[in-house]
C-alpha cells in the first residue's frame, strides 16, 4: 500500500501547493534511475507474492462474524515471534514478513526474501515433496502464524470483501459510529477501520478534497425473486446532516436499484493476490508487461470472489469497479463532466483501473494496440523525449504525471534527487493498474520487475498457490515461446467490464488473439536463452535444448520475419469463451493452459514434482470449464440456499456468521465442497518442522 513515513502530512489544501514540485522532481529521480540502470543486464528470475488476510472476530452468543481492529497488536507480536523463529528455523525456509494495509483489520504478508527460478530452491524441507508445493506450504506457514498471534475467537481469512462492512449494525470489534469518520465522512464507515498511521486517513481526507465530493461507488443490485422494485435502499441515513457531504446520497450519488458505497475503506479494505516477477533487463520487463496486459482481465474473471458488499448480494463478482470508485480523485472536470476551467486534463479513468498503454517497442507491438485516448503531460514527455527515452516509455510515464500527489510529508518536500525515488513513487505508487511498471530502486541490488495485480485473492493456500504456479509458468512460457497477446487496448477495457459480470467465466466472452506464436511458427517453440545472470547459455545439440531445473529469464526475441505482413488488427482477435482461452481454439491457439503445459515439457521435473503441480494446473483448468465454480459463485449459492435468508437480496448478520464459519471450515478442510475444490483437497502440511512452532 504505498510508502509509509513517519513525518506530518499536509492537507489538501497545503499538498497542492508542492504538486508541480513533487512531479519535477519525480521526474529528475527517475532520469537518474533511468540513467544508472537502463542497461542492466542479466538479472536472474525473482518472484515473489503479496496477499492481504482479514482478521474476523466471531461472536457465538449473538452468531455475528465481526471484522477485528487489532492489527497494531497484531502486528507487533508478529514481530516479535519472527524475529524468534529466523533464530530458529531451517534456512531452507524463508520466514514471511507482514506489513499493515490500509484497513485496520488487514494484513498483509510477503515472503521474507524472494522465491528464486530453481526448482531446487522451491522443493520442501525434509521429505522432497513437489518443486512448487513450496508455495503451498510457505502459504500456510504464514497463515498459522497469524492465527497464532489471534485471540481465540479470531482467525485469518483470505476473503476479497467482507460481506457486511458498512451494513446496519455491529460489524467491527470494537463498535464505533460512523457519525466519527472525520476523514471520509462516510455514511457508513466509522474512522476507527482505516489504519491510523497518517499516510491512509490524509489519502481518504485528500481525496475526498481533491475530487470536490465523497466518492460515489455504485453496484447493481441483485434482483432476486423478493428484492423490491425499484429497489431503494432503506439502510442509508438519508436524512443524516454531520456534514456537508451528506446530501449527496439522496441528491443524486446513491442510484436505484444499487448498491452505494461512499468512502475509500470500501474499495482499499478489500484483500487481493498480487505477484512481482525480476526481469532480465527493461526490454524483458515492457515485453512481459505488455503480454500480461490481456490476461489480466481474465484472471479476474477466473479468480472472482466479491458478489457481496454493505449487507447485500450484488449483481457483480468482482472487487474491482469498487476500488476504482474508492480511490478516483478527479474532479468534476476531469470526469468529463463539465467544462475545463481549473484542470487540465480530462481523465478517462480512476488512477486505480486497466492498463492504458502498452510500452515495449518490439517489433510485434503496433501503435494501433494503444487505440484509447491517452492524457499525458506534454512537458514531462517532452523533457523524457529529450533526455533520450524512447517515444512510447515517455508518454506512459508523463500519463502517470497527469496525476496529483495526494499525501505530502512536510519532511519530505525536500529530497536528494539523485539518491532518492520518493517524489517519484509518491506518483508512481498511488498509480494503482493492473500491472505495474517498476524501476529499480536507488542503492539496491533490485532489477526491473512487473508486479501483476488484477486477482481476487481464494479461500485456501492451496488455491491461491496454484494461481500464483500458473502465472509464474505462464510468463515464462511467453518469453521461452515469444508469444504474442496483444490486442487492442480497448478491448481490454471491454474485458474488464465483462469480467466482474455475475457468472462471467460461464456466460461470458473475452476479447483474445487468435494466433499467438510467432510468423511461421505451428506450434510453441523455444527461443535459445541467452546468459542468464552469473548462469552460462543453455547448449542445444540437433536443435533440441536440454531441459532445465531452471525458470529462466533473458531469453531472446524473434527477429521480425524478411517480409511483415500488415494484418488488420480487427482480424488478429475474436470472441473467446473462458474455456477456449485456456484450453484452445483453432490450430494456431493452444491455449493458455497448453502453452504451460508445452513450457512444464522444457523442465526437468521428477514424476512426483509434476504430479502437485498437475493438481494446480489442473484448478485452473476446471475453473476455467466451469466443472468447479468460483467463490463468488460459492458464496452467492451459500447465501441463496441459507435456511434464513429471504430471497430479498439480503446478507443478514446470521448468514454472514454462517458464511465466514464455513469459509474458515473449507479452508482448514472440515467442510468438504466438491463445487468449489478438488475432492483430494487438504489441508498442507508443514512437512519436516516443528508445527507447534506456527499453530495456536
Amino acid at each position: 500500500m504505498g510508502l509509509l513515513y513517519l513525518g506530518t502530512p499536509l492537507t489538501w489544501d497545503e499538498a497542492s501547493k508542492y504538486a508541480d514540485h513533487v512531479r519535477e522532481h519525480g521526474i529528475t529521480q527517475f532520469l537518474h534511475t533511468w540513467d544508472r540502470v537502463k542497461d542492466r543486464h542479466g538479472d536472474e528470475l525473482l518472484w515473489g507474492d503479496e496477499i492481504e488476510y482479514m482478521v474476523v472476530a466471531f461472536d457465538d452468543e449473538t452468531r455475528n462474524a465481526k471484522l477485528s481492529l487489532c492489527q497494531t497488536e497484531i502486528l507487533a507480536k508478529l514481530s516479535k515471534s519472527i524475529t524468534d523463529l529466523e533464530d530458529d528455523t531451517p534456512d531452507s525456509i524463508s520466514i514471511p514478513t507482514f506489513h499493515p494495509e490500509y484497513g485496520r483489520y488487514m494484513l498483509e504478508s510477503t515472503p521474507g526474501s524472494p522465491y528464486t527460478g530453481s526448482i531446487q530452491d522451491l522443493l520442501s524441507v525434509e521429505n522432497s515433496q513437489p518443486s512448487l508445493y513450496y508455495l503451498f506450504l510457505i502459504l500456510h506457514i504464514r497463515r498459522l502464524l497469524a492465527r497464532r498471534h489471534l485471540n481465540a475467537n479470531e482467525i485469518p481469512v483470505t476473503v476479497t470483501s467482507f460481506p457486511r462492512l458498512g451494513a446496519p449494525g455491529i460489524f467491527t470489534d470494537p463498535y464505533f459510529s460512523p457519525d466519527g469518520a472525520k476523514c471520509s465522512h462516510s455514511l457508513f464507515l466509522p474512522e476507527e477501520i482505516t489504519n491510523p498511521h497518517a499516510r491512509f486517513p490524509t489519502l481518504t481526507a485528500n481525496i475526498r478534497s481533491r475530487r470536490g465530493s465523497k466518492v460515489a461507488i455504485n453496484l447493481p443490485i441483485f434482483v432476486d425473486e423478493r428484492t423490491p422494485r425499484p429497489f431503494v435502499d432503506p439502510t442509508i441515513p438519508w436524512q443524516r446532516s454531520l456534514y456537508p457531504e451528506d446530501a449527496e446520497a439522496k441528491n443524486g450519488a446513491a442510484l436505484i436499484d444499487h448498491i452505494y458505497m461512499d468512502a475509500m475503506g470500501f474499495g482499499m479494505g478489500c484483500c487481493c493476490l498480487q505477484l512481482t516477477f525480476q526481469s532480465c533487463n527493461i526490454e524483458e520487463a515492457r515485453r512481459m508487461y505488455d503480454a500480461l496486459i490481456p490476461v489480466g482481465p481474465i484472471m479476474l474473471a477466473l479468480t472472482a470472489a466479491s458478489p457481496l458488499w454493505r449487507g447485500y448480494l450484488s449483481d457483480v463478482d468482482c472487487r474491482w469497479n469498487v476500488i476504482a470508485g474508492s480511490v478516483d480523485d478527479r474532479t468534476a472536470e476531469e470526469r468529463g463532466h463539465v467544462p475545463l476551467k481549473d484542470n487540465k486534463y480530462v481523465i478517462p479513468k480512476s488512477r486505480y483501473d486497466s492498463v492504458d498503454l502498452y510500452l515495449s517497442t518490439d517489433w510485434k507491438s503496433k501503435p494501433a494496440y494503444n487505440d484509447t485516448d491517452v492524457p499525458y503531460n506534454r512537458e514531462i514527455y517532452t523533457r523524457l523525449v529529450d533526455h533520450g527515452i524512447d517515444e512510447v516509455l515517455s508518454k506512459h510515464v508523463a500519463h502517470i504525471f497527469t496525476r496529483d500527489p495526494l499525501v505530502i510529508f512536510s519532511e519530505t518536500i525536500n529530497q536528494e534527487d539523485e539518491t532518492s525515488n520518493d517524489h517519484f513513487e509518491n506518483l508512481q505508487s498511488t498509480n494503482w493498474q493492473t500491472l505495474r511498471f517498476k524501476p529499480p530502486p536507488p542503492k539496491s541490488s533490485i532489477g526491473w520487475r512487473v508486479e501483476f495485480r488484477s486477482m481476487e485473492v481464494q479461500l485456501t493456500d492451496f488455491e491461491n498457490a496454484a494461481f500464483a504456479v500458473f502465472i509464474v509458468l505462464l510468463s515464462r512460457a511467453i518469453l521461452a515461446f515469444n508469444l504474442n497477446f496483444y490486442i487492442p487496448i480497448s478491448k481490454v477495457d471491454e474485458n474488464m467490464v465483462r469480467a466482474q459480470k455475475r457468472d462471467a467465466i460461464r456466460q461470458g466472452k473475452f476479447f483474445f488473439r487468435k494466433n499467438v506464436l510467432p510468423p511461421g511458427y505451428i506450434s510453441p517453440t523455444m527461443s535459445t536463452p541467452s546468459s542468464s545472470g552469473s548462469s552460462s547459455p543453455v547448449e542445444w545439440q540437433d536443435g533440441i535444448p536440454p531441459k532445465e531445473r531452471k525458470l529462466r529469464n533473458c531469453f531472446p526475441r524473434v527477429p521480425p520475419p524478411p517480409v511483415l505482413v500488415d494484418t488488420p488488427v480487427e482480424d488478429e482477435y475474436e470472441e473467446m469463451a473462458m474455456e477456449e482461452i485456456f484450453n484452445g481454439k483453432g490450430a494456431t491457439f493452444p491455449g493458455l493452459l497448453g502453452l504451460v503445459e508445452t513450457y512444464l515439457g522444457t523442465l526437468d521435473i521428477d514424476s512426483s514434482e509434476r504430479q502437485q503441480i498437475n493438481k494446480y494446473v489442473d484448478l485452473v483448468r476446471r475453473r476455467a470449464n466451469g466443472s468447479l465454480v468460483t467463490t463468488a459463485r460459492w458464496m452467492r449459492d451459500f447465501v441463496r440456499s441459507h435456511p434464513s435468508y429471504k430471497f430479498d437480496s439480503v446478507v443478514s448478520q446470521e448468514i454472514n456468521y454462517d458464511l465466514m464459519v464455513a469459509v474458515d471450515e473449507v479452508e482448514r478442510g472440515v467442510l468438504r465442497v466438491p463445487e468449489l475444490l478438488p475432492q483430494d483437497y487438504t489441508r498442507s502440511q508443514v512437512n519436516g518442522l516443528h508445527e507447534s512452532k506456527f499453530e495456536p
